[in-house]
């Protein structure tokens, strides 16, 4: 659906929606305050618990959305973008709707019912992306793109309603608030840094560069960011209650977390280094040649994606033992350093953005480690050993790639095709051949099915 609308729409359009992600994270976060994680972390949950978070989400999303509405001629005017305040307030009906929803998110992944939410979510994009591809088709511009938004939260709600057999009572306990306070604040707290942050490059790059630049660097890091990200985010809901339920044992969250690193490796870096190889020819054919710009910033940020399931898999841990207190702080020392990139980088332009990512997902990647090894004893170096032959094997892929690039094809499709082939049999041939961990795994599985 994205890359339907990316061909439809300029990159004026996305770099408009791109302005507002900041402020779309942080109100998301300030509506569910922390709770949800903590619903879900916490062992000995009762009823008066969730319906507690519920009205408290629901207050909360009034709030934010009548805060936003008023905030949205500051923020146009920041960017010097008067459009922005209209999309900003129509935005805020995703905020009401998402408060009405994140109890029954949290207790459907509380309950490992990955089903029901993989439903809701491809659901959710298939009916929003429709709307959105059929809006830009008729020159609604950036209107398609809130449009999907709106649609995407309603669907999504609507649907999670429906699989979850939870609902809200009358019940507000200000002792069960309280109870969960204390995990649900810093785990908010630490969102909140990361949304802020992890949302600076467009902001910067918004203000710095306008509306087309941060289009085109939003398009990049969507092509590199989602497909990771989506295989990050299903690995980590299904290991944070599973260590959560392990927290006392080190021995076994050891194991399970070496075996989740080695199949995020394993399906996560030859992903990301093929995208790298492949990025012009991937551009082209499905972006069009309106995107070739994004080329060289598709490549840095695939070095950055590279590193992004080692941060997921160890974040998710501390969070599993409780350490919310550890995670914020962890959140705040890497968010500092993140400034000081952009601080450092901006007036060399984009690119230099990006490679200051590199430096930075890099560093924070061994602080996060750290503290994995002082807790269970499986520290940065002993992951590094555990993920490197499926990094190796990534780089021998991505040298049969790039190879079989050169040879001249009549058709650029057919030619992408060939090399994304060509990629996948010889990376499985390797794997299988050598006999790696998660592919032996993943045999035993389907040999027990069998």
């Amino acid at each position: 659906m994205s890359v339907v609308l990316a061909r439809l729409l300029a990159p004026e359009s996305f770099g408009l929606i791109s302005m507002l992600a900041v402020f779309t994270a942080v109100a998301m976060l300030l509506i569910e305050g922390g709770f949800s994680g903590a619903l879900i972390q916490k062992r000995e949950l009762e009823s008066k618990d969730r319906s507690t978070v519920f009205w408290f989400n629901l207050a909360s999303g009034a709030v934010v959305a009548i805060l936003m509405y008023a905030l949205a001629p500051y923020v146009a005017k920041f960017y010097g973008q008067p459009e922005l305040t209209r999309v900003a307030r129509v935005l805020c009906l995703v905020f009401i709707i998402h408060a009405f929803v994140a109890v029954q998110l949290a207790q459907l992944t509380r309950d490992l019912e990955f089903l029901p939410l993989t439903k809701a979510n491809l659901s959710a994009n298939i009916v929003s992306g429709s709307v959105a591809i059929y809006l830009a088709a008729f020159g609604f511009g950036v209107w398609s793109l809130v449009a999907q938004q709106i649609v995407s939260s309603l669907v999504r709600a609507l649907l999670l309603w429906r699989f979850s057999a939870w609902r809200p009572t009358a019940e507000f306990s200000g002792e069960s608030l309280k109870s969960l306070f204390g995990f649900g604040s810093r785990m908010a707290a630490s969102g909140l840094l990361d949304s802020i942050f992890g949302n600076l490059y467009f902001v910067a790059i918004g203000r710095l560069f306008g509306a087309a630049n941060v289009g085109v660097y939003s398009r990049a890091n969507w092509l590199t960011q989602v497909p990771i990200q989506s295989l990050s985010q299903v690995v980590a809901r299904v290991t944070f209650p599973v260590f959560s339920a392990m927290q006392e044992e080190p021995a076994r969250l050891r194991r399970n977390m070496a075996h989740a690193l080695r199949s995020l490796a394993l399906l996560g870096f030859p992903m990301m280094v093929g995208m790298l190889v492949v990025a012009e020819p991937l551009v082209q054919v499905i972006l069009t040649a309106k995107w070739l710009s994004a080329v060289p910033y598709i490549q840095m940020l695939c070095v950055v994606g590279l590193l992004h399931p080692l941060h997921v898999i160890n974040l998710n841990l501390l969070m599993a033992l409780g350490r919310s207190d550890l995670f914020l702080r962890l959140e705040v020392i890497k968010k500092a350093l993140v400034l000081v990139g952009i601080l450092s980088t901006y007036r060399h332009g984009i690119a230099w953005m990006i490679f200051g990512q590199i430096v930075l997902s890099a560093v924070a990647y061994f602080l996060n480690s750290y503290w994995t090894g002082r807790f269970i004893g499986y520290g940065s170096w002993a992951q590094l050993k555990d993920v490197a032959p499926y990094m190796l094997v990534s780089l021998l892929m991505g040298t049969v790639v790039f190879l079989t690039g050169q040879a001249v094809f009549f058709n650029a499709t057919i030619g992408l095709v060939v090399q994304i082939l060509s990629g996948v049999v010889f990376y499985i041939a390797v794997c299988v051949m050598a006999r790696l961990k998660a592919i032996e795994g993943i045999r035993a599985v389907l040999c027990r099915r069998a």
